[in-house]
């Protein structure tokens, strides 16, 4: 088993029997005192985050992941289904898996997800998705202004920012980790 100071951002740790994701860590090597790994870590089940210290020579226990294309189905209450493309196999994550990346997720779309022994546990999302714009109100003429932005409602339902500039049918790239707009990809 890997020691504490292996852990990086992104690595997942089974602590508890417990699947936790690490968001943030720390070396800290005090002058005197033996260091340690001061780590963010969030629940893959429940989303809770917790602050976590290791010791520098503690040994931890890395989740061995796979990761797969799957295909999004639908939403069935609380769950979001998915369909493994080769084995037909179909897959519930719920709300508090996925709840929030779901609004970048367009149905009938591939997404990788990840499995742990075997069991769906979250979806992978690349670094920025093109989605596009179902509703936004029309650029005020004259408000040329490089830093003006206005609401806009995506096809997914997913809200963000957006220039001046954008209209209803444009395409846009929108980053997965802030939800904030990147840039048009084609215009509606």
């Amino acid at each position: 088993m890997p020691n504490a100071t292996d852990i990086r951002k992104g690595t997942v740790l089974v602590v508890d029997d417990d699947l936790w994701v690490c968001t943030d860590f720390h070396h800290i090597t005090p002058g005197n005192k033996r260091g340690h790994v001061q780590a963010k870590i969030k629940s893959l089940k429940s989303g809770q985050t917790v602050q976590r210290r290791f010791s520098a020579t503690e040994r931890v226990e890395f989740a061995f992941l796979d990761k797969r294309p799957c295909e999004y189905l639908y939403q069935d209450g609380k769950h979001f289904v998915f369909m493994d493309g080769e084995t037909y196999e179909q897959y519930h994550l719920s709300d508090d898996q996925v709840g929030e990346q779901m609004g970048f997720i367009i149905p009938n779309s591939t997404i990788q997800v990840t499995f742990y022994d075997g069991t769906a546990i979250a979806v992978d999302l690349p670094a920025s998705i093109g989605l596009k714009v179902t509703h936004t109100e029309p650029g005020v003429k004259g408000d040329t202004v490089s830093n003006v932005f206005k609401p806009a409602t995506l096809e997914t339902g997913l809200e963000i920012k957006v220039p001046n500039h954008i209209k209803v049918g444009d395409v846009v790239k929108v980053g997965t980790a802030n939800k904030e707009f990147i840039g048009r990809v084609s215009s509606g």
